[in-house]
């Protein structure tokens, strides 16, 4: 008990100094887990909305599919993302193996088949309350999307906050793909697992209370977005 107590002091004096090797693991971290989600985001949202308005044949097994894979094992995307980008890999010859690019890569592919979920989910309840008065003006398909996405904007909000969520405590496709390399790939999570195994448990418990602080802080923003929503909705 005595060395965990002093463990956690010797944390918390890393956080409180600014410690380098902490601040370089934390900003990487977050610059990998931002840049993926706001890709995810760019691409889910439009599917999302497309799934959540347009009627096609399949579209039951493609919602189906896109529910199934937002329980995508992290490990399983890290395996097919390194197999695409070895030097074997049809991608093996833009050198991205083991780099920050890489990790985003495998978080984009685990984070965006959730956000395109939850913006259908999201949508298509809202779609189905505008239908008839959108068929009435005649409104065009793209212009309703476009209409839903901002009506809907905290929602959205909330599904990105969700994504990031994810994003920020994978570990097991980043480890697969980046291979938690000093100063190059070395993110929360990652770090978390080698300074663990090695005993340093100061800077392990450091990065966790990060990591806890940034869960905490996603789902405060969550919170605050759905009561403004609520809000606006019910004036």
């Amino acid at each position: 008990m005595h060395d965990f107590g002093h463990a956690f002091r010797l944390a918390w004096g890393l956080i409180a100094g600014a410690d380098p090797m902490l601040l370089e693991i934390a900003g990487l971290s977050l610059q990998v887990s931002l840049t993926a989600v706001l890709i995810a985001c760019g691409l889910g949202l439009p599917i999302g909305a497309g799934l959540a308005t347009g009627r096609f044949p399949g579209r039951g097994v493609v919602v189906v599919l896109l529910n199934a894979l937002m329980g995508l094992p992290p490990v399983v995307v890290g395996l097919c993302v390194y197999l695409l980008l070895s030097h074997a890999g049809p991608f093996g010859w833009l050198r991205l193996l083991y780099s920050p690019t890489a990790m985003i890569i495998a978080q984009t592919v685990l984070v965006t088949p959730l956000v395109a979920a939850l913006t259908r989910q999201a949508l298509e309840d809202l779609h189905t309350e505008y239908a008839e008065q959108f068929a009435s003006l005649c409104v065009p398909a793209l212009t309703a999307i476009r209409v839903l996405l901002w009506d809907a904007r905290y929602s959205l909000l909330t599904v990105a906050l969700a994504g990031f969520g994810r994003a920020i405590a994978e570990v097991g496709a980043v480890i697969i793909v980046g291979g938690n390399i000093r100063h190059v790939t070395r993110v929360m999570t990652t770090a978390i697992a080698l300074e663990t195994s090695k005993g340093d448990l100061p800077l392990a418990l450091a990065l966790g209370l990060i990591l806890i602080t940034l869960a905490l802080a996603v789902n405060l923003a969550v919170a605050v977005l759905r009561g403004t929503a609520n809000r606006w909705a019910y004036g």
